[in-house]
């Protein structure tokens, strides 16, 4: 009999794949930048080794009883919302299983972001949920906006083509401005720059299991630059000239490019395509160094010179994954395997001994990880 979340992937599936047969078939790309000259400085080490999250988490690392961190020490970091207002609910729910599981023994701080003041009431409710510092900050018109330069004519031609073709959010301008702001400008913002480390957190998601370590310690100690939960294809119709602009990108800028890089995990032909494999970035554990860096600094400013977020609906997810996989070594993006998380309609719910110890009340046989639609053996292959 199959289950609901199976049925939901069905669906999901069959959508996203007929907008991918209707674009290889129909959809001009233009002229692609060959880098087949390239590849050794993309395609990255093909030297086996064991996916980190298979290595597991040192005993000293997890919270003893009664004791708020087993080292006496924090890393530099803070847990990350951008909402609205009217996202009240959803942001206390997600907020309540985050301090239940995770924060109310680690005591991190929020900062939440809105293109908006934040109410009175919202500040209220928020911050009766923690002991931990909260702050609030409010986004600058020209990080949010649709940029000037951008044609507005083809943009509006644009959404409206997506609206017909029925791609999800393919008509919405403040989506494309989240889309926009959180990969490239987030990490700028004045509440965030004495931080080195955040986690996202969107409304209305779910935290299953007990998190007794602190996964910022991990990320500092291990230098790690990028962590995940879930992996999955992108909508090809959303993203048609983004892997020809990243191309560009690298034939000018190779020098920028990790030597050991992920490229494998976006990639089957050493770059010349685009998988559509990206990490799902509602979940991120990041270090803000790699947003903050050269390499992607000028990879965001060259896509947004494209206009792709509003004459096409680029993502944040495959930017960042893109940018994660080309700038960071491929040793230093971690599978958060023992989180466990949902975003609607996808979900990774630990499995076995990681179950077990985390106390977790998802259904383990719901589990995206190896799913038709997920990427998470791209990342493993990375490894051998």
């Amino acid at each position: 009999m199959m289950t609901p979340m199976r049925y939901v992937l069905l669906i999901v599936g069959v959508i996203i794949g007929l907008h991918y047969i209707f674009s290889l078939t129909n959809e001009n790309y233009g002229r692609a930048t060959s880098i087949s000259n390239l590849k050794k400085h993309v395609v990255g080490s093909t030297q086996p080794n064991v996916p980190p999250y298979k290595i597991p988490i040192p005993d000293d690392y997890y919270v003893a009883k009664n004791v708020s961190s087993p080292q006496g020490r924090k890393a530099n970091a803070a847990i990350v919302m951008l909402a609205r207002n009217g996202d009240l609910n959803g942001v206390i729910s997600s907020m309540k299983q985050m301090e239940d599981r995770f924060n109310k023994k680690f005591q991190y701080p929020y900062v939440f972001l809105n293109e908006q003041p934040f109410e009175d009431n919202f500040k209220k409710r928020v911050t009766e949920l923690t002991d931990a510092n909260v702050q609030f900050g409010l986004i600058p018109n020209e990080h949010w906006v649709q940029p000037p330069e951008i044609d507005e004519a083809r943009a509006t031609e644009a959404r409206n083509k997506m609206v017909q073709e029925n791609v999800i959010y393919g008509g919405s301008v403040p989506y494309r401005n989240m889309c926009r702001f959180n990969s490239g400008f987030f990490f700028r913002h004045e509440l965030l720059k004495p931080f080195q480390y955040y986690w996202r957190v969107e409304p209305d998601v779910k935290f299953f299991c007990d998190l007794d370590y602190d996964p910022f310690l991990i990320m500092q100690d291990q230098n790690k630059m990028y962590g995940f939960t879930v992996s999955l294809y992108e909508y090809e119709a959303t993203i048609p000239t983004l892997w020809n602009a990243v191309k560009e990108f690298i034939h000018g800028n190779a020098e920028l490019v990790s030597p050991d890089n992920a490229m494998a995990f976006l990639s089957d032909d050493g770059g010349e395509t685009y998988n559509r494999c990206h990490f799902w970035s509602n979940f991120e554990i990041g270090n803000l160094d790699l947003w903050r860096g050269e390499a992607y600094t000028k990879f965001f400013d060259f896509l947004d010179e494209k206009g792709g977020f509003y004459y096409e609906r680029w993502g944040d997810a495959p930017v960042h994954s893109i940018g994660a996989a080309l700038f960071a070594r491929k040793d230093q993006i971690h599978f958060f395997n023992d989180i466990g998380y949902r975003h609607e309609p996808f979900q990774h719910c630990p499995q076995g001994e990681a179950h077990k110890r985390g106390k977790c009340w998802c259904d383990s046989s719901q589990n995206f990880d190896y799913e038709w639609y997920s990427c998470l053996n791209r990342y493993d292959k990375l490894f051998g």
